[in-house]
């Protein structure tokens, strides 16, 4: 008899996973108030202090093991938690209650830790909130050295093609996973934008997370499924069942060499529609990974990387390099700079301005660059002088009003009056445009449209905000729906204030990256999508098997009922006949 757990699915091009389940042990390490004597400090501060090196030690040893042609945006990762275990936010504290309130080194890092999760719960961003997976993460590998309750993963060759099944894991703990060829993941904790699954994404591992208490419901080494693409893990399959998703497996196998034969391919759908398919990066390095998903050009470059983990902003010049060794890299495709989208993060503290404490509904984004335009006027400036080396286009995030785009517009008018008084070259028509992100930009995106020479749609805010959910919060992540009616004519709204006025429309949010949307985005009227690299080819794949006549005539009577079930039943139907 089979029986299912249900979580959150990450699937990659990878949706399923067959293999017997390796139970990690532990969980939430508990630690009751402990103190010492004084006596006993200088030991106590010395038995941290160790902890902290073998932790460092044993992120070191695995930084070093990464091979070198892993993508940047993931050895990130790890380059962030060592930052963390080097900030003085954490030890130094920790060391104080030591000496001064006698606290034992455990319990004076745990009260640490509630100190620091009480800041992120506050902040409703929710990539910043993953910076509290961050603190905890390395917070237990450190009171796990304190305890003796460490575990060595690399010395566990067994979980070579198996399905680890853990309460949570970290950063760290996925890349000694992945080189032990695991087949799949399943944890209890976790949400879409934790780092688990960002990370078992972007590494290519089938998992589901989320799946509250699934470890006591299966048994060490009992053959596991895990069916990413519908967060589902089954235990007890039948022989039906497993031998249908046997298939699949094989059928997922032979598609990843399918897909490389796409890569040259021009995305055009089966009736003629071309389709601009743009890749999302945030680094330079990640430019290679733009060449070899055979994406048209970069939709989105998230310059606030630039900001973060340092005292004070980045200069003009810093700037200006950035932006001039990725236009070059390019070699003549398009390369849209998104402006910095900062909030409330502990990386903004030595900025200009504490607007960056505040949370999603703060001061943000374009907000914070027109309160604070000594923030904002070196990005400016060195994106303007960059457009002077290839195509190059500024983009402004989490717009609200038209004033605000005039406000930009004027900023820009009197930089390049600096820069030809400096006898600086820059592109005097360097395309503008808005990302529509959140609600009331999408109820005004005709006038904005207008205003700009291009529009953006950021689907992970504008999901959020329109439904009222924070995807962060693991009790209301069913609620996330990019197939909800209201989202959806918000999109319709948005395709068509585009075509009216003339400007170009993309995706840029993590929806126009997922494939069981592809023909969706398509029936709507999109054709400019921008996503991570490693998605690009999976939706090409969709595109060219799709005829948007088709979709469009679906989808406007399934739009029109506004009810979901009845769009979800279209769109299953519509993928079944599409293959």
């Amino acid at each position: 008899m089979t029986f299912a757990c249900l979580g959150t699915g990450v699937g990659s091009r990878r949706h399923v996973a067959i293999g017997p389940a390796w139970l990690l042990p532990g969980g939430e390490i508990v630690i009751t108030p402990r103190w010492v004597t004084a006596s006993e400090t200088d030991s106590e501060l010395e038995r941290f202090r160790a902890a902290m090196r073998d932790a460092r030690g044993e992120l070191r040893a695995i930084r070093e093991q990464i091979p070198e042609d892993t993508p940047s945006d993931i050895v990130a990762f790890i380059d962030t938690h060592l930052l963390i275990l080097q900030d003085d936010a954490l030890s130094s504290v920790v060391e104080s209650l030591i000496r001064e309130e006698g606290c034992a080194a455990e319990w004076a890092l745990q009260l640490r830790r509630e100190a620091l999760l009480k800041v992120f719960d506050a902040v409703e961003d929710p990539y910043l909130r993953t910076r509290r997976d961050d603190i905890n993460h390395l917070v237990n590998q450190v009171l796990k050295l304190l305890t003796g309750q460490r575990r060595d993963l690399d010395d566990n060759d067994a979980l070579d093609g198996g399905i680890v099944v853990a309460h949570d894991i970290s950063p760290a703990d996925i890349f000694v996973l992945k080189r032990h060829r695991i087949a799949g993941l399943v944890t209890e904790l976790g949400g879409p934008m934790s780092h688990t699954a960002i990370l078992a994404n972007s590494l290519g591992i089938p998992a589901v997370v989320g799946a509250r208490h699934v470890a006591s419901l299966l048994r060490d080494r009992e053959l596991l499924i895990v069916d990413a693409d519908n967060g589902t893990v089954l235990a007890e399959a039948d022989p039906g069942i497993l031998a249908w998703y046997h298939r699949r497996l094989r059928e997922e196998r032979g598609e990843d060499a399918a897909l490389h034969a796409l890569l040259t391919l021009p995305a055009i759908t089966r009736d003629g529609v071309e389709i601009e398919l743009m890749a999302n990066i945030e680094l330079p390095e990640d430019v290679e990974l733009v060449h070899r998903s055979g994406a048209d050009g970069i939709g989105l470059y998230r310059t606030e990387w630039l900001y973060m983990n340092r005292d004070t902003p980045p200069d003009e010049e810093e700037h200006f390099a950035v932006y001039q060794r990725v236009l070059e890299q390019l070699d003549g495709k398009p390369v849209v700079f998104r402006t910095l989208d900062l909030g409330a993060d502990k990386w903004c503290e030595n900025l200009p301005s504490q607007g960056c404490r505040n949370p999603a509904l703060g001061l943000r984004a374009i907000r914070l660059c027109l309160t604070e335009p000594e923030l904002f006027l070196p990005q400016l400036r060195a994106l303007l002088r960059a457009s002077a080396l290839g195509p190059l286009r500024i983009m402004l995030p989490m717009l609200s009003s038209v004033d605000e785009v005039r406000q930009v517009r004027a900023l820009i008018a009197s930089t390049q009056r600096q820069l030809r008084r400096d006898g600086l070259a820059f592109d005097p028509e360097v395309p503008l445009g808005g990302m529509i992100e959140v609600p009331a930009a999408a109820l005004i995106c005709e006038p904005l449209a207008r205003e700009l020479d291009f529009l953006s749609i950021g689907t992970n805010d504008l999901i959020q905000y329109t439904l009222a959910i924070d995807r962060m919060d693991e009790e209301v992540t069913y609620l996330y729906d990019p197939t909800h009616p209201a989202l959806l004519q918000l999109i319709r709204n948005i395709l068509r204030a585009g075509a009216e006025t003339g400007t170009p429309v993309s995706m840029c949010g993590e929806m126009a990256g997922e494939t069981q949307y592809t023909r969706l985005l398509l029936g709507l009227g999109l054709t400019r999508f921008s996503m991570q690299p490693s998605a690009l080819l999976p939706v090409k794949q969709r595109v060219l098997d799709a005829d948007t006549e088709q979709l469009d005539r679906a989808l406007r009577v399934a739009c029109a009922s506004n009810d979901a079930d009845i769009i979800r039943g279209v769109l299953d139907d519509l993928d079944g006949s599409c293959g």
